[in-house]
């Protein structure tokens, strides 16, 4: 059999794909639910996507009160770093939306698209790589926490002590993480 060639599929998902099957059992509001969450998160991507650009390109927004805008503004104002990778291994990273360390300040931001519940606990753990990465201590600086969502901004000042438990976490479980890696081996 000469099977027809879809290479411009190759590594996407079909929304109805056979990996994701639950569908099959879907009533039709969980179907349209489930397609209009896809959909946002799609959204969210490339609203993503178009913050890093102004940010990298250094083009503010309209002075309104927008969630995009006052993140996407307040990142030049700053002269934050977007979409920037923190790394301690290869077990934990991530990526900060917006990064800045200025004059002994650590400051975090997360634009956030969605409507869900968010918790600053995923900048605490940036913050942590951040330190980890670099070197600092997290009492000898400053740290500004911020979540940009649904048209408000939330500020956390960086508790060191929460940044340092982190660390340790972080440290701890990578090492039991590569312990077991070796056992399986």
């Amino acid at each position: 059999m000469l099977f027809n060639k879809h290479s411009n599929l190759t590594g996407t998902h079909a929304f109805l794909g056979a990996s994701n099957y639950h569908w099959i059992n879907y009533s039709d509001d969980k179907l349209d639910r489930a397609f209009l969450l896809a959909q946002a998160s799609r959204r969210g991507v490339e609203l993503h996507e178009y913050a890093r650009m102004a940010i990298r390109l250094g083009r503010r927004q309209p002075d309104n009160s927008e969630t995009l805008n006052m993140y996407v503004n307040d990142a030049i104002g700053f002269g934050m770093t977007p979409e920037q990778i923190l790394f301690y291994s290869i077990n934990c990273y991530g990526t900060a939306d917006t990064i800045g360390f200025r004059k002994d300040k650590l400051r975090i931001h997360d634009y956030k698209s969605g409507v869900s519940k968010t918790s600053e606990k995923q900048l605490y753990v940036y913050a942590a790589l951040f330190c980890l990465e670099y070197g600092i201590k997290p009492h000898m600086i400053t740290t500004e926490l911020r979540i940009y969502q649904s048209d408000e901004v939330r500020v956390y000042p960086g508790d060191p002590e929460e940044i340092v438990y982190i660390m340790d976490r972080i440290v701890t479980f990578d090492k039991r993480i590569e312990a077991l890696k070796q056992e399986s081996i």
